[in-house]
């Protein structure tokens, strides 16, 4: 599963989930088995090239609609902000499904 996060910066410890007008790098995270195999970045979301199963935003109000576009699943992280916190809110059920 890859779960695309806007962070603020490339390293995992200095990054934070941040607003979509704020992202400074973006993060692909490859979770398998409850863990988190791989990562990847990229300045352009969009030179990634293999599908996403959803992106994690920070905000339900930011400008999503590309995504909802694409028919890639939006979650809100209302609180966390730091990578970890946010992959255990995921894989807790613990975020929040952004509909239109």
């Amino acid at each position: 599963m890859i779960i695309l996060m806007p962070l603020s910066a490339k390293k995992e410890e200095n990054g934070k989930l941040v607003n979509l007008d704020k992202v400074v790098i973006w993060g692909f995270f490859d979770l398998q088995e409850g863990r988190v195999q791989k990562i990847e970045y990229f300045e352009d979301r969009n030179d990634y090239t293999q599908w996403i199963d959803v992106v994690v935003v920070a905000d339900k109000n930011d400008y999503i609609w590309p995504f909802m576009e694409e028919s890639i699943p939006v979650l809100e992280a209302p609180i966390q902000r730091d990578i970890d916190d946010v992959i255990e809110a995921f894989l807790f059920k613990e975020l929040y499904e952004v509909t239109a």
